[in-house]
Order: C-alpha cells, then sequence, then structure tokens
C-alpha cells in the first residue's frame, strides 16, 4: 500500500468512527448534523472537488458528479425532513472509497507485476577509461566503448564479450530460469543479469538503441492501443452516465407531475430520493475500472513469461486467432544447417566447398554460414569480387578469375545451366564454374525438439489450421512438415510469394483471425501483413521489436500456444465482467426505480459490482 493508499484508508477509519459517534450519541439536531457533516467531509471531500472541476472544465457526467449529486441530494432530504439522520450519505461516500481503496490496491499489485519488468532499466556502467574504471549513465556511453560488468550487475548495454566467461540470468526478458553461458566473442544483450565472472564488453549500439531501451518502450506504450472492448466501455460510459442522469431527473418529476394531475399528493421526497438512489446504482465503475484493468493484468502476465505484447488490441486479436502459419527457418527449425553432403563433382569435395563458400563469404544467410563453418577456416576475402546476391536464387561471384555460380535450381535456369537434381530431402546449393555445372552441396536444418508437442499444444487451444512457409526446395519442405505434422505446407517461396500466400489465407478464413510466426528478422514484410505477427526468438533484434504484435523473447515455439491461452483468458474475463455489471446495474436501477432498493442497498450494489469484477479481472496476472 503506497502513501496515498494509506491516507485514504486513515480517512476511511476517521470517518468511519465519526458516523459510528454520531449514531450513537443522543446530541441536539445541530450538534448530530456538524458530527455527521464533519464525517462526510473527511471521506467526501475529494469527490465533491473532482466534481466541481468536471463541472468548471464542461465534463460534467462521470462517476463523481454522481457520486455528489446522489450525497448531496441525500443530505438535502435528510435536512428537509429535520430528521437529522445522515447515516445514508455518509455511507454511500464511504463505501464508495472503500471500493475505490481496493481498486487502488488491485492496480497497484498489477503495476508491480509490470515493475518486476521494468527493474531490467539498468542505473548505471562501469566504463573503462585510461584512468581506470569510472561508473557513468549509460546514456552517456558512446558506440564502441568497453564496459566491465561485474558478477550480479545488469548488462546496460548490448554488445560483445571481449574478455571473461560467465552465466547470463535472461528470465526478466525470456521467462526461462536456465542460465545462458557466454565467453569471448558472444553477443550480450542488455537487461541480463551477470551471474559468475567479470566480463569486458564492447558495446555495439547506443543505450538509446539496446535491448532494454527497446523492451521499455514496448511495455510502457502498451497501453496506447486499446481493444475494441476498451473503445466500447469508454463510448458505453459516455453515453450511460448523461442517460442516467436525465433519467434520475425524469424519476423525480414525473411521476409527482402525474400524481398532480390524478388529483393525488405529489410525494415529491419519496421520488426524489428514489432518483437519488437511482443515480447511485447507475455508477459505471465496474465496467470503467474492470475492463483496462483485465487487460492491464494480462499484458502483466504476460510479460512475466517472457512474452510482450504491444497493446490490449493486438491481445483481443490474438484470442481469435484461428490459423497460424510458420516460416520455417528459425521458428520450425533451429536455423542451424549443416553440411550433409557434396556430389556430383569427380571426387573433389573440398575444392566445391572452397568455391561455395568463397562466393557466400559475403552473406550473413545462415546457410551461407553453415557453408563458412564446414570448409573449417575464414574465407580469404581478398580472392573474391563482383559478388551478386539474388533475391531467392543465391549467389554470383568471381574467385580467383573463376566465375562461381552457388544457388538453388531457379539460378542454374536463370544461367542456363543444365543441372543435376538431387534426390536427398534438404536444401541443395548447386555450384557452376565458368558456367558448367560442377555439382550440388546438400544442406540439411535442425528441427526445434518441441515443435510437435508446442503444434499439438495450439490445436488443444483451438487453432483450427497450421501452415508452413518456406522457400526451401519442395523435398526438403515436405520432409519437414510431415514429420512436425503441420496441415499445409507450401515451398520454394520468394519474400515476396510469402505475403501472397498469407493474403491468400487471409481471404479463405472468414471469421477467424491469422498469425504468422518468423524469426523477425528478414519476416518483416509478412509479420506486418498478417492479423497478429509473432516474432520468436527475438531477443536483441530491432527488426522483431518494430515488425511484430507479439514479442516472443526466446526461442520456444511452446510460448505461441500460451499466449493464446493467456489472451484467451483475458477475454473470457472481460466478457464475464461486462454481462456481470450490466445484468447487476440492470436489475439494480430496475428495483431502485420502483422504490424496492434503498440507499444502502445501492452502494452496497455498486461497491460489490466493482470489488467482484476488479478481483475477477486480477486472475488474468496469473499467467
Amino acid at each position: 500500500m503506497n502513501r496515498k493508499q494509506k491516507k485514504v484508508l486513515y480517512r476511511i477509519l476517521i470517518s468511519a468512527a465519526l458516523l459510528a459517534l454520531a449514531n450513537a450519541l443522543p446530541l441536539p439536531f445541530w450538534a448530530s448534523c456538524a458530527l455527521y457533516a464533519a464525517s462526510y467531509l473527511t471521506i467526501g471531500w475529494d469527490i465533491l472537488r473532482k466534481a466541481a472541476l468536471g463541472i468548471a472544465h464542461r465534463q460534467v457526467f462521470d462517476e463523481n458528479f454522481l457520486m455528489a449529486v446522489a450525497t448531496l441530494g441525500a443530505i438535502a432530504l435528510a435536512v428537509a425532513d429535520r430528521s437529522g439522520d445522515f447515516s445514508e450519505a455518509v455511507a454511500v461516500m464511504l463505501f464508495y472509497q472503500i471500493g475505490e481503496l481496493f481498486q487502488g490496491i488491485a492496480v497497484g499489485k498489477s503495476r508491480r507485476s509490470i515493475a518486476a519488468l521494468m527493474d531490467i532499466r539498468p542505473d548505471s556502467a562501469n566504463l573503462e577509461t585510461a584512468d581506470g574504471i569510472e561508473e557513468v549513465d549509460p546514456e552517456k556511453v558512446p558506440v564502441g566503448s568497453v564496459i566491465v560488468v561485474q558478477p550480479g550487475e545488469r548488462i546496460p548495454i548490448d554488445g560483445v564479450v571481449l574478455e571473461g566467461s560467465s552465466g547470463l540470468d535472461t528470465a526478466a526478458l525470456t521467462g526461462e530460469s536456465v542460465p545462458r553461458d557466454v565467453t569471448a566473442g558472444d553477443e550480450v544483450v542488455s537487461g541480463c543479469i551477470n551471474l559468475s565472472g567479470v566480463l569486458r564488453v564492447q558495446t555495439t549500439r547506443a543505450f538509446g538503441e539496446s535491448t532494454v531501451s527497446k523492451i521499455l518502450e514496448l511495455v510502457e506504450n502498451s497501453s496506447a492501443h486499446k481493444s475494441k472492448s476498451e473503445n466500447f466501455i469508454s463510448k458505453f460510459a459516455r453515453i450511460y452516465t448523461p442517460a442516467v442522469c436525465y433519467s434520475a431527473l425524469a424519476l423525480a418529476l414525473l411521476p409527482p407531475a402525474v400524481r398532480l394531475a390524478l388529483g393525488l399528493a405529489p410525494a415529491f421526497g419519496t421520488w426524489a430520493y428514489r432518483a437519488l438512489t437511482f443515480l447511485v446504482i447507475s455508477c459505471p465503475c465496474a465496467l470503467v475500472i474492470s475492463i483496462p484493468l483485465s487487460f492491464f493484468a494480462g499484458l502483466g502476465g504476460a510479460s512475466r513469461e517472457g512474452i510482450l505484447i504491444k497493446g490490449s488490441n493486438y491481445l483481443e486479436t490474438l484470442s481469435k486467432v484461428k490459423t497460424v502459419v510458420f516460416d520455417k527457418t528459425g521458428t520450425i527449425t533451429k536455423g542451424v544447417f549443416e553440411v550433409s553432403g557434396v556430389h556430383h563433382h569427380e571426387g573433389r569435395d573440398e575444392e566445391l566447398i572452397e568455391y561455395a563458400a568463397l562466393a557466400e563469404c559475403a552473406s550473413s544467410h545462415p546457410i551461407s554460414q553453415s557453408l563458412r563453418r564446414y570448409y573449417g577456416r575464414e574465407p580469404d576475402r581478398s580472392r573474391v569480387r563482383d559478388i551478386e546476391e539474388i533475391s531467392g536464387h543465391g549467389v554470383t561471384a568471381t574467385v580467383d578469375e573463376v566465375a562461381v555460380a552457388a544457388g538453388n535450381d531457379k539460378l542454374m535456369r536463370r544461367l542456363g545451366v543444365e543441372y543435376i537434381p538431387c534426390r536427398s530431402a534438404g536444401t541443395v546449393i548447386h555450384v557452376a564454374l565458368d558456367g558448367k555445372y560442377a555439382g550440388h552441396i546438400l544442406i540439411s536444418d535442425v528441427e526445434k525438439e518441441d515443435i510437435g508437442e508446442a503444434l499439438r499444444a495450439l490445436r488443444e487451444a483451438g487453432v483450427e489450421k497450421t501452415v508452413m512457409l518456406t522457400g526451401d526446395v519442395e523435398s526438403a519442405a515436405k520432409q519437414v512438415a510431415e514429420h512436425v505434422g503441420v496441415d499445409e505446407y507450401h515451398s520454394e517461396l520468394l519474400p515476396g510469394d510469402k505475403v501472397e500466400k498469407v493474403e491468400a489465407l487471409l481471404r479463405e478464413l472468414g471469421t477467424g483471425k491469422l498469425a504468422f510466426v518468423g524469426d523477425g528478422i528478414n519476416d518483416a514484410p509478412v509479420l506486418s501483413r498478417a492479423d497478429i505477427g509473432i516474432a520468436m526468438g527475438a531477443m536483441g533484434s530491432d527488426a522483431a521489436i518494430e515488425a511484430a504484435d507479439v514479442v516472443l523473447m526466446d526461442d520456444d515455439p511452446m510460448k505461441i500456444a500460451r499466449a493464446i491461452k493467456i489472451s484467451r483468458k483475458c477475454l473470457r474475463i472481460v466478457y464475464e465482467n461486462i454481462v456481470f455489471a450490466i445484468a447487476v446495474k440492470l436489475v439494480c436501477l430496475l428495483l431502485g426505480a420502483l422504490g424496492l432498493a434503498g440507499m444502502w442497498a445501492a452502494i452496497f450494489a455498486d461497491v460489490g459490482v466493482m470489488v467482484l469484477a476488479v478481483l475477477n479481472a486480477m486472475r488474468a496476472l496469473r499467467a
């Protein structure tokens, strides 16, 4: 409980004590009025102030206005009757403030779950200078500087380890409890905790561009993206509140007018009391508070699992996903390619590998990296010139004055080279030297161990169709698709073809939503085109955080189903609160208008509904 909430609690206790004295002591009328007034003002002065400010700023119809009018009206009726009993007016304000306090504590708990993520922001960096180690603000560390990270400290800025080895706690970013080992040459990202050894790290980004800053910006801005449900409640409240105010006014004036016209006593006091009760019941607090709180709690619960959702609108869309489309490399497979065969080169395998590795030396594609790893030494780039990378085909280059072409079937056909097809499953890199076919290299990707279980979990979560898209040849794609169990696959696709396939799937889908899951580096166009883009294994990837709507901070495919389940649980809670709050309100409004529910019942109904709705909303925190 923070300081502000403690003050409210003290005011509640003082007001309750004064109310109890006013009811217990046999005081004269004006002394009793003074004690009730002290109790009322102690608990209600801030509500009266907010109502007055709302009127001054022409924003009249809110819960503060409703509470002020209802309680002041009840006081006016008590004064008119000279009963000296202002218990109802004070109790209405007292119970309302208790409900507000309870709601504040609940919101605070939800915010603390987000704050656990916010703790990844580092306070300082140990900058290595000519004079030794200097503790500085991370924002003042230039790119390329060397920082020292001691055991127990957070890595303040993304970089590469120059010296040292350690284990890193990445739980705040990925939700993964197992430490990640790093040594010299490994990349490290900000926000991780160094567990054991001292690390010397050379920074590769400015603090504002590092992973920790991107993540915090994403989380802090998530509340700006409102869901349809939240927008509905905002519009509902804007229409509903004036409507009930005018209905209360009609309830106070029309029945007495009708009674006068019929020659009966108007009973202004009775109908005024019913109108005031109607106003108290009508407060839309439960809806206005619990719906955003449900989404906020859902976003917080997901973030603790290493699932960052950019806003409640994306959380709502995620709950309606019926089709999940996967990019193969880095999503279904590890993206760790290995050379598994060299064919048709008259026994000169090393020469073929050397030419291919040198031609691919400038590419960052995983297949190119696997060729260089298999080559076993750093390619001599001085031997290579005229490198041209042809998207979706391969590369051409001149190596030692030999024209080298390394790529797929499409590249060979484009160059008019007659090639020999490969019967083995995997990615085939055909190599042509000086326009003549020299052979091909077979490269296989490694599937993720739990991808089959993840697909089963998606079906259990209500996903009706899974699709795999890949640029691989048909044989390799078919083997992976059949082994992991996707419902449908499409192979030999260029980046533009993937967008077209997603658009075709969207047209077939109907009312459900489509999610695309990619590695976040080269899938930005498709991530943007899908109803919901999910970037997996995106820790440290700017492209993922920018293009995707949902960012999974590690490579665990099980988190896709978990994210969908979290979203569906959150939406279920939202709909429960909407139905429950509106149903109870309508029943109580009818009872209040008929005089069957008094002011006490009204405030219990209002605060009770709000407390129950807030308690229900807090369930969304548990992912």
